[in-house]
């Protein structure tokens, strides 16, 4: 499925019930007196995190969230219902941004977290004292809900990203490890958003090839690296075919340090993709290479299921 992290979106608590203006005639008597109740308070709509929620594809086509009205005031006194709230779902990590006020809370608990809140119900004019001789009907309208527009960013996509320059074999790999149906093809930038695929419970995110100048905003580099931010460990795949694995190491490295020196204090994996296209030897020769910039190297063919098994064992060890 493609990634959606970024949305705008607009919510509106409900309005508060009108205050109620009946009237009810006194027994053996000609005259009147108010019987209204108050109106009800406006639903509030409320934000809460959700482990089975990834990603924000909810807000695609759903760009306003309402809550409910409340009931007017009743005769017999009686006070109107309270309008019904609403609870959005959003994946945990979520930034809830007031485009107006600035204002932010990052949704990091499962427990409800008002985003607007619902206008107070008007009163009924059961309280209101007539003149002897004249009855003045009262309305008192309910207030407005607060409405808000909201910036929604998703600050942690996955588990695991999967990251490299372009055809690196990080969409192939993604479809083996998991349900995911990403697209694939032998040319730069086949990926143009995230894709995820679940392993279990971990969370894998393919994140589309990075190239040198990336995060001076060369090709789609800045909307790139942003993506590689929101993963807990990152899994740097390698072409084999590659002629320099070092250099093309080095590469990716360099524009995460230009982008952001964060990025290259995550925990990270190198996989070699590819293997089954050259020699045995030349696969051990860039293995041992790799292996000066970390201790975890390891070779990977998507046509080899014993090196699927030993790389899902890997995700699952680096994930305790």
């Amino acid at each position: 499925m493609a990634l959606i992290d970024d949305v705008h979106i607009t919510v509106k608590a409900g309005d508060g019930g009108n205050g109620g203006t009946a009237k009810k005639q006194m027994f053996g008597s000609k005259k009147t007196a108010p019987d209204g109740g108050n109106g009800g308070f406006g639903g509030n709509v409320y934000f809460k995190g959700d482990t089975n929620i990834s990603d924000l594809s909810q807000f695609q086509f759903m760009k306003r969230i309402k809550a409910e009205d409340g009931v007017g005031g009743l005769n017999k006194d009686l006070d109107g219902a309270k309008g019904g709230d609403v609870t959005v779902l959003v994946p945990f990590g979520t930034t809830v941004r007031d485009e107006d006020t600035n204002e932010w809370v990052e949704i990091l608990t499962d427990l409800p977290f008002a985003v607007a809140h619902g206008g107070e119900g008007g009163m009924g004019n059961h309280d209101y004292k007539p003149e002897l001789k004249k009855f003045e009907s009262r309305k008192f309208e309910g207030e407005k809900g607060e409405e808000r527009k909201l910036h929604l960013i998703l600050n942690l996509i996955a588990d695991i990203g999967l990251v490299g320059l372009p055809n690196a074999g990080k969409s192939s790999l993604l479809k083996a490890l998991t349900n995911a149906v990403p697209k694939i093809g032998n040319y730069p930038f086949t990926t143009l958003e995230p894709n995820l695929g679940a392993l279990g419970n971990i969370i894998l995110a393919d994140i589309p090839g990075l190239i040198e100048g990336a995060s001076k905003g060369r090709g789609l580099g800045i909307q790139f690296l942003k993506h590689i931010k929101k993963t807990k460990v990152l899994f740097h795949c390698i072409d084999a075919c590659q002629e320099d694995v070092s250099a093309t190491y080095k590469t990716v490295r360099e524009e995460f340090g230009e982008f952001d020196k964060s990025l290259l204090e995550k925990d990270e994996v190198i996989l070699l993709t590819k293997v089954d296209l050259i020699d045995k030897s030349v696969v051990d020769s860039k293995l041992k290479e790799l292996k000066k910039f970390s201790k975890k190297v390891f070779s990977i063919s998507i046509y080899d299921d014993n090196s699927l098994e030993n790389l899902k064992n890997i995700i699952t060890q680096v994930q305790k």
